[in-house]
């Protein structure tokens, strides 16, 4: 069934505008018939409905998303499958992507950034402890609200830590400019990986562009296995940079002990508390930095 306005799935959601088109589906904002209330319906296409692993995937990321209540994850509230079309029931956030603000202001200030790592990283930290691995964090993935909020979205790939992946073998899911050296290289992905995407995130945001490039995802993915970051502007400070460095090390280890520390190194920085954000985050103060 191809979405248009006026359709109603579930005999209660009314398609009204569409908002996005995304690799698996489209997103339309549609209004909740029962109860009046506006949701985004995420809209699997009709070529992934005879796909089992699309299929799968699709529920998967509902279950998921589910499995998590935090006010910096977007909210699932229904599921559907009906005349040959799957469908998932999301929360309305206002605002836009951080991909669209970087395709805006290309740089972002400090302050800003580390008030959206914070707040990505205290998601991820509830998300991490329900034992689910985001696996895609990247700016098309983060909602940044008027007020400032930010909620991730999007948890199409995301994986129950030590679950089977829904991915064929060998097939590597998640964006490739941001994805972790070890995701490139086919090992599982755990928290620390996330941690790794946030900190590519923070470095594009920082510095205006992505820290590995290449002529190919292959030759993208290489860089993150092989190469160092370019240096970010002198113009940030030390301890910020030294945490953007540590988010993105090749080695999980080297990276922050978890989301959480992570939250918190950046909300101390953003006071000027680097004492703090050392206690969290020691490489802040220079050692181990980009290794």
């Amino acid at each position: 069934m191809r979405p248009s306005a006026g359709l109603t799935f579930g005999g209660r959601y009314e398609l009204q505008s569409r908002i996005a088109i995304g690799g698996m589906g489209e997103v339309w904002q549609a209004t909740d018939l029962v109860i009046g209330r506006q949701v985004a319906i995420k809209i699997l296409k009709d070529e992934y409905l005879g796909d089992p692993g699309f299929l799968e995937r699709f529920r998967a990321e509902a279950r998921h998303a589910a499995l998590v209540n935090h006010e910096g994850i977007a909210n699932v509230y229904d599921y559907g499958e009906e005349e040959g079309s799957a469908y998932l029931v999301m929360e309305l956030v206002p605002g836009e992507a951080l991909s669209t603000v970087l395709e805006r202001e290309h740089v972002l200030s400090t302050d800003k950034v580390l008030d959206i790592v914070a707040q990505t990283a205290a998601a991820l930290q509830a998300a991490h402890a329900a034992g689910l691995v985001h696996r895609d964090i990247k700016p098309g993935n983060l909602l940044i609200t008027p007020d400032g909020r930010v909620k991730i979205t999007d948890f199409g790939i995301a994986r129950i830590a030590d679950q089977v992946p829904l991915t064929a073998t060998g097939q590597v899911m998640g964006t490739v400019q941001y994805l972790s050296p070890e995701q490139a290289s086919g090992h599982p992905a755990s928290p620390t990986t996330d941690i790794y995407s946030l900190g590519i995130v923070a470095y594009e945001c920082l510095a205006g562009r992505r820290p590995f490039t290449g002529e190919s995802q292959v030759a993208i993915a290489m860089a993150q296995i092989n190469e160092a970051p370019p240096e970010l502007p002198v113009t940030i400070s030390e301890p910020v940079r030294n945490l953007v460095y540590a988010c993105i090390a090749k080695n999980p280890a080297d990276r922050p002990q978890s989301a959480a520390h992570l939250a918190r190194a950046s909300q101390a920085l953003r006071r000027g508390d680097i004492q703090t954000a050392a206690a969290a985050v020691p490489a802040v103060l220079g050692a181990g930095g980009a290794t």
